[in-house]
Protein backbone atom coordinates (compact mmCIF):
# COMPACT_ATOMS: atom_id res chain seq x y z
CA UNK A 1 0.00 0.00 0.00
CA UNK A 2 1.26 3.35 -1.10
CA UNK A 3 2.03 6.42 1.73
CA UNK A 4 -1.25 8.30 0.01
CA UNK A 5 -3.15 5.16 0.49
CA UNK A 6 -2.18 5.07 4.03
CA UNK A 7 -3.01 8.84 4.89
CA UNK A 8 -6.40 8.84 3.56
CA UNK A 9 -7.11 5.47 5.42
CA UNK A 10 -6.03 7.42 8.50
CA UNK A 11 -7.73 11.15 7.53
CA UNK A 12 -10.82 9.74 6.29
CA UNK A 13 -12.41 8.56 10.03
CA UNK A 14 -10.41 11.71 11.84
CA UNK A 15 -12.68 13.88 9.78
CA UNK A 16 -15.50 11.87 10.43
CA UNK A 17 -14.85 11.40 14.13
CA UNK A 18 -14.19 15.80 13.80
CA UNK A 19 -17.62 15.61 12.05
CA UNK A 20 -19.71 14.25 14.72
CA UNK A 21 -17.56 16.51 17.33
CA UNK A 22 -18.07 19.62 15.49
CA UNK A 23 -21.54 19.11 14.05
CA UNK A 24 -23.47 17.87 17.50
CA UNK A 25 -20.45 19.06 20.45
CA UNK A 26 -19.72 22.29 19.19
CA UNK A 27 -22.84 23.51 17.21
CA UNK A 28 -24.73 25.88 19.45
CA UNK A 29 -28.61 25.86 19.95
CA UNK A 30 -28.07 29.93 18.20
CA UNK A 31 -26.55 27.96 15.32
CA UNK A 32 -29.13 25.32 14.90
CA UNK A 33 -32.16 27.53 14.69
CA UNK A 34 -30.64 30.80 12.66
CA UNK A 35 -27.90 28.99 10.02
CA UNK A 36 -30.51 28.62 7.57
CA UNK A 37 -32.27 31.79 7.90
CA UNK A 38 -32.93 34.06 5.31
CA UNK A 39 -30.15 36.83 4.51
CA UNK A 40 -26.68 38.13 6.31
CA UNK A 41 -28.26 36.96 10.07
CA UNK A 42 -28.23 33.09 8.55
CA UNK A 43 -25.16 33.43 7.22
CA UNK A 44 -23.56 34.51 10.34
CA UNK A 45 -24.80 32.06 12.42
CA UNK A 46 -24.01 29.15 9.71
CA UNK A 47 -20.55 30.91 9.14
CA UNK A 48 -20.03 31.25 13.08
CA UNK A 49 -21.04 26.75 12.97
CA UNK A 50 -18.73 26.23 10.39
CA UNK A 51 -15.57 28.00 12.61
CA UNK A 52 -15.93 25.67 15.54
CA UNK A 53 -16.59 23.25 13.14
CA UNK A 54 -13.48 23.57 10.65
CA UNK A 55 -11.09 23.89 14.34
CA UNK A 56 -12.58 20.46 15.23
CA UNK A 57 -11.52 19.17 11.54
CA UNK A 58 -8.17 20.72 11.86
CA UNK A 59 -7.53 19.77 15.01
CA UNK A 60 -7.93 16.61 14.56
CA UNK A 61 -6.54 15.77 11.22
CA UNK A 62 -3.75 17.73 12.96
CA UNK A 63 -3.77 15.00 15.82
CA UNK A 64 -2.82 12.31 13.47
CA UNK A 65 -0.72 14.20 10.86
CA UNK A 66 1.51 14.48 14.29
CA UNK A 67 1.12 11.22 15.71
CA UNK A 68 1.37 8.96 12.46
CA UNK A 69 3.87 11.25 10.60
CA UNK A 70 1.81 11.13 7.69
CA UNK A 71 3.11 12.45 4.21
CA UNK A 72 0.81 15.61 3.99
CA UNK A 73 1.90 18.72 2.62
CA UNK A 74 0.80 21.78 3.91
CA UNK A 75 -1.03 23.01 0.82
CA UNK A 76 -2.99 19.01 0.73
CA UNK A 77 -3.95 20.24 4.22
CA UNK A 78 -5.18 23.38 3.72
CA UNK A 79 -7.33 22.17 0.59
CA UNK A 80 -8.64 19.67 2.27
CA UNK A 81 -9.78 21.82 5.23
CA UNK A 82 -11.38 24.96 2.70
CA UNK A 83 -13.00 21.70 0.58
CA UNK A 84 -14.45 20.20 4.11
CA UNK A 85 -15.52 24.41 5.52
CA UNK A 86 -16.78 25.45 2.15
CA UNK A 87 -19.50 22.55 1.30
CA UNK A 88 -20.61 22.05 5.09
CA UNK A 89 -21.13 26.37 5.10
CA UNK A 90 -23.25 25.51 1.76
CA UNK A 91 -25.16 22.38 2.91
CA UNK A 92 -25.93 23.80 6.10
CA UNK A 93 -27.87 27.24 4.58
CA UNK A 94 -30.75 24.45 4.18
CA UNK A 95 -32.19 25.92 0.92
CA UNK A 96 -29.38 25.03 -1.03
CA UNK A 97 -30.05 21.22 0.40
CA UNK A 98 -33.37 21.51 -0.46
CA UNK A 99 -33.14 23.03 -4.14
CA UNK A 100 -30.10 20.01 -4.89
CA UNK A 101 -33.14 17.51 -4.03
CA UNK A 102 -35.89 19.64 -6.26
CA UNK A 103 -33.30 19.46 -8.95
CA UNK A 104 -32.83 15.78 -8.30
CA UNK A 105 -36.62 15.39 -8.59
CA UNK A 106 -36.85 17.51 -12.38
CA UNK A 107 -33.36 15.13 -13.50
CA UNK A 108 -35.93 12.20 -12.83
CA UNK A 109 -34.76 10.79 -9.61
CA UNK A 110 -38.18 10.96 -8.30
CA UNK A 111 -38.79 11.32 -4.68
CA UNK A 112 -35.91 13.63 -3.30
CA UNK A 113 -37.93 15.97 -2.64
CA UNK A 114 -40.61 14.65 -0.88
CA UNK A 115 -37.79 12.49 1.03
CA UNK A 116 -36.75 16.16 2.18
CA UNK A 117 -39.88 17.91 2.94
CA UNK A 118 -41.31 14.74 5.27
CA UNK A 119 -38.29 13.79 7.83
CA UNK A 120 -35.01 13.33 5.75
CA UNK A 121 -33.30 16.58 5.60
CA UNK A 122 -31.14 15.28 8.23
CA UNK A 123 -29.97 12.09 6.76
CA UNK A 124 -29.58 14.07 3.33
CA UNK A 125 -27.84 16.95 5.13
CA UNK A 126 -25.57 14.11 6.78
CA UNK A 127 -24.43 12.15 3.52
CA UNK A 128 -23.92 15.40 1.37
CA UNK A 129 -21.37 16.05 4.46
CA UNK A 130 -19.80 12.47 4.54
CA UNK A 131 -19.62 12.41 0.52
CA UNK A 132 -17.68 16.14 1.10
CA UNK A 133 -15.82 14.71 3.76
CA UNK A 134 -14.49 11.87 1.91
CA UNK A 135 -13.46 14.64 -1.14
CA UNK A 136 -11.73 16.38 1.45
CA UNK A 137 -9.91 13.29 2.91
CA UNK A 138 -8.68 12.20 -0.78
CA UNK A 139 -7.33 15.94 -1.44
CA UNK A 140 -5.48 15.64 2.22
CA UNK A 141 -3.77 12.62 0.91
CA UNK A 142 -3.26 13.22 -2.81
CA UNK A 143 -2.24 17.05 -3.12
CA UNK A 144 1.27 17.62 -2.94
CA UNK A 145 1.92 14.48 -1.48
CA UNK A 146 4.69 11.91 -2.88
Amino acid sequence: MNTAALTFATIAPALWAAHHVGDYWLQTTHQVENKGCPGAHGWLAAARHVASYTAATAAFVGIVWAAFGLDITPLGFLLGQLVSAVTHLVIDRRYTLRAVSAWLDRAGIRGKLGYYDNGGAPHLDQAAHLAWLFVAALLTALVGGA
